[in-house]
């Protein structure tokens, strides 16, 4: 009924962490637990009081077994180099298997300064933890690979920012926290030994089938560069700004990591930028793909030492699998917009088709997501007061659209069926975001519960719950979004 922990990361060499126990907070209280999660990983929270689950999950009590570490990294942070990052404000405590018997990591983020706080307070205000929690759940419930949210709480006290703001945890679940950045950091160092340790750990660790592979590096490398081009398709699907696409944020594992400055994309603009910390709009919506294929060639720059003992060969292993990433993303995107649009065959202009469809979405300033549910609309009830036809300049597009749909000889019942499977109806959009953490810096937490519970079921039209799939009034326009460190 606890958390049982076998610590693989912590046994590597002390050059790849810290240990430091978590800083002990005042009166932490929870304010959201993820119970399914928790009971995954072996947690069942009707065997604990909620003030022991605060206890244990603040890090006030460490549950038997934890090994807190923080991590060290580097990264390329909107692009310029940071030889020496690492965790700041959060500690793994250590590893787990969970039901399905998968390894995952059990991370306090938050938790209090670490050698690698570089002068900060190594904490978390409650706005950015919630903000985390919500998010990544929602990403979770969407099928897109993410980070998951165990739990938040709040610490009783307050941390400084512009003005002080109650303090909070947020308790994070990974398959894996190691980085691009990771690699970087040894890399950076000359430490061959160190970066050949940490690929073998994981390749173990995330990419097995590496192992059996003539040349085991170059196949991790190359694993590593098909899951982030599966990921920011999926992203792209769902009009997801990640925000802060630096190295230290981009996971080995191929997973959604580090909400900061995210948002979901209302109207469509490829330009779209939230961060308030993007001023140049490196990180923007349209940029996203170019931003994981210059990260990843950031990774096999870092590996070179190990794809071949001679410079020159090393670099073209490295080129060869960086080239790939285009392709890769391409079909995975293409994909992605063919299941969005009902379409289950390739089609050489699928592509061009998506992309048309996407210039007369921004000449519209047409919502995002309610585009393609209407689109689905239209499959079966063609006409509609749910169909786009009837906004000027989407005719010729849905013609163009239908035939290619009965060149497939779809099924309307079946392909809107389809559509709604892969089109959501509700996303975490920045108004209600924003207007649930308002209300819960007023310790008022009902906002946030019903967007949750709404959320959890993304892609199912629920009763009550219309207000929750429009877009934002003029007045709701939320333009900024802000990463709280």
């Amino acid at each position: 009924m606890a958390l049982v922990f076998d610590n693989t990361y912590a046994r590597l060499p002390e050059h790849f962490h810290a240990r430091q126990q978590p800083m002990r907070m005042p009166a932490p209280a929870l304010v959201l637990l993820n119970e399914p999660l928790a009971r995954s990983l072996g947690l069942d929270p009707a065997h604990h009081s909620r003030d022991a689950l605060a206890a244990m999950l603040s890090g006030n009590a460490l549950p038997e077994g934890a090994e807190p570490v923080a991590m060290v990294y580097a990264g390329h942070q909107f692009g310029s180099w940071v030889p020496r990052l690492g965790d700041g404000r959060a500690l793994l405590l250590g590893e787990v298997l969970d039901d399905r018997g998968r390894r995952l990591d059990i991370h306090l983020k938050g938790a209090g300064p670490t050698p690698f706080s570089r002068g900060g307070d190594g904490r978390a205000a409650l706005g950015p933890v919630l903000r985390e929690y919500i998010v990544s759940e929602a990403m979770a419930r969407l099928g897109i690979p993410t980070t998951r949210s165990l739990a938040a709480l709040t610490t009783g006290d307050r941390v400084a920012r512009e003005t002080p703001l109650p303090g909070a945890i947020l308790v994070r679940v990974a398959e894996s926290h190691l980085r691009v950045g990771t690699f970087q950091y040894f890399a950076a160092r000359r430490d061959t030994e160190a970066l050949r340790q940490l690929a073998d750990y994981a390749i173990a660790r995330l990419y097995p089938e590496a192992a059996q592979a003539p040349e085991r590096y170059k196949a991790f490398l190359e694993a590593v560069i098909a899951r982030q081009a599966r990921l920011v398709a999926r992203w792209m699907g769902v009009g997801f700004i990640h925000g802060v696409m630096n190295t230290d944020n981009t996971s080995i594992a191929g997973e959604t990591l580090d909400y900061g400055p995210c948002a979901f994309m209302d109207a469509f603009d490829l330009g779209a930028v939230f961060s308030s910390i993007d001023a140049a709009g490196r990180y923007a919506y349209g940029n996203q793909p170019g931003i994981v294929y210059w990260n990843l060639a950031r990774l096999a720059q870092a590996l070179l030492p190990l794809l071949a003992p001679d410079p020159d060969a090393a670099a073209r292993e490295a080129q060869a699998a960086i080239d790939l990433f285009p392709g890769l993303y391409e079909t995975a995107w293409l994909e992605e917009m063919r299941r969005k649009l009902g379409l289950s065959a390739p089609d050489d202009g699928d592509g061009q088709l998506v992309r048309d469809l996407f210039s007369i979405m921004h000449d519209h300033g047409a919502d995002f997501t309610l585009t393609f549910r209407r689109l689905a609309d239209a499959v079966a009830a063609p006409g509609s007061a749910n169909d786009p036809a009837l906004e000027p300049g989407f005719e010729p597009w849905l013609a163009r659209w239908r035939a290619r749909l009965q060149r497939e000889g779809a099924d309307a019942a079946a392909a809107r069926q389809a559509m709604n499977r892969a089109n959501p109806l509700y996303i975490p959009r920045n108004h209600l975001v924003e207007a649930a953490l308002e209300a819960a810096h007023a310790d008022d937490y009902a906002p946030l519960h019903a967007l949750i519970a709404i959320l959890a079921e993304p892609f199912d039209e629920q009763p009550n719950a219309a207000e929750y799939a429009l877009p934002p009034r003029p007045e709701q326009i939320v333009r900024a979004t802000f990463c709280g460190t």
